[in-house]
């Protein structure tokens, strides 16, 4: 049976018959929740703190009977423990890995996730592989351990970021924080999205972001792209990229995206130029067709926080691949992450207190 809650309604300012369990980690915001109760003073809270690097936690199912709301990552009950729950708020931006809870699967119990908490530090790894990469950083660090001052070639093919183009697949939180970050140093911003944005209001984003951050009002790009088939996204690739950022969601239709046809097309209009960035998810693209695209010659380099597999196991071929700059997932760590997540909770509580939509909600048929 369908479960139905919804989240919008009168306004209740004291969230009065409200619980919020709070399944976390790093809860780095001291007196963050007593200032929630003296904001709402009837809204009941738990907190259940998670250990460094646990994911999920065992909670009393007992407990799971009056909650209302839950923050956490994976912690979830069977939708009969908790028949009033009416809104989930995850720690994380994606939401590939609850897709296929009973909890959202069947039922209409609201969904929200933290999108917008990693846009300030994914952003900055993207720009600053992509720059490291040009300035040819990791081979001086090398020479820096060998203790060996050599420029190498390097005075003659460094290039900097200005007049180039960066291509920005998935224009969410990350994408529209990478493309102000882009546009400080130079850089022209090409925008893909699955729907079409052709006014200025369909441009808009209206999910959390920090203050100041981002591209709520989507100024940014100079072109923008869209479609879900392979020939729009083709349209997009072939645009003349010198960056590709992979910043889509990973659902069904994401599943190796990007392969041999599309490393192609970016060959075809920028023959070995373009420098591939994925922060989204490894299966977006096809591992063997990228490790070919590098080898060949067909794009310029690569930087992953993401790989497929993951973790990337010893002796893979990434490791040694031509031109590829590995990280261990680690492009949306911050000391601030925990403050927005906190943020985005506290916002969403207003809303909900107020009798608003929430944001940052989960369309069930997008997957995100």
């Amino acid at each position: 049976m369908l479960i139905k809650q919804v989240t919008t309604g009168p306004p209740n300012k004291t969230l009065k018959g409200h619980k919020l369990a709070v399944i976390m980690p790093l809860i780095s915001e001291p007196g963050f929740f007593d200032d929630l109760k003296s904001e709402f003073p009837d809204l009941e809270i738990v907190v259940h703190k998670l250990a460094w690097g646990q994911s999920a936690a065992p909670f009393p199912e007992s407990e799971w009977a009056d909650v209302t709301i839950i923050l956490t990552f994976n912690t979830l009950p069977k939708p009969e423990e908790a028949p009033k729950l009416q809104y989930v708020q995850l720690l994380s931006a994606g939401a590939n890995h609850i897709l296929d809870n009973p909890l959202f699967k069947d039922t209409d119990i609201t969904f929200c996730t933290a999108n917008g908490v990693h846009g300030p530090q994914i952003s900055e790894w993207i720009i600053s592989t992509y720059l490291a990469f040009e300035h040819h950083i990791p081979d001086f660090l090398d020479r820096q351990k060998e203790a060996r001052w050599d420029r190498g070639e390097s005075l003659s093919n460094i290039e900097d970021a200005v007049s180039k183009t960066v291509g920005i697949l998935g224009y969410g939180s990350i994408g529209r924080q990478t493309a102000r970050v882009a546009t400080a140093i130079g850089m022209k911003v090409h925008a893909y999205t699955l729907h079409p944005r052709p006014t200025p209001e369909s441009r808009r984003d209206d999910s959390w972001t920090p203050a100041g951050l981002g591209d709520p009002n989507g100024i940014f790009p100079t072109k923008w792209f869209s479609g879900g088939s392979k020939e729009d996204l083709h349209k997009f690739l072939g645009s003349g990229l010198d960056l590709l950022v992979v910043a889509t969601p990973l659902t069904n239709n994401t599943q190796h995206l990007l392969a041999a046809p599309e490393f192609k097309v970016l060959a075809d209009a920028k023959p070995g130029r373009t420098f591939l960035s994925n922060i989204a998810r490894g299966p977006v693209v096809e591992t063997d067709d990228l490790i070919e695209a590098l080898e060949t010659g067909l794009i310029r380099g690569a930087a992953l926080d993401v790989t497929d597999p993951e973790p990337l196991p010893d002796g893979h071929k990434l490791w040694t691949a031509k031109n590829v700059i590995v990280t261990p997932h680690v492009s949306g760590a911050s000391t601030s992450y925990s403050k927005r997540v906190l943020a985005i909770l506290e916002y969403n509580l207003k809303r909900l207190s107020e009798g608003q939509e929430l944001t940052n909600k989960i369309n069930r048929k997008e997957g995100y």
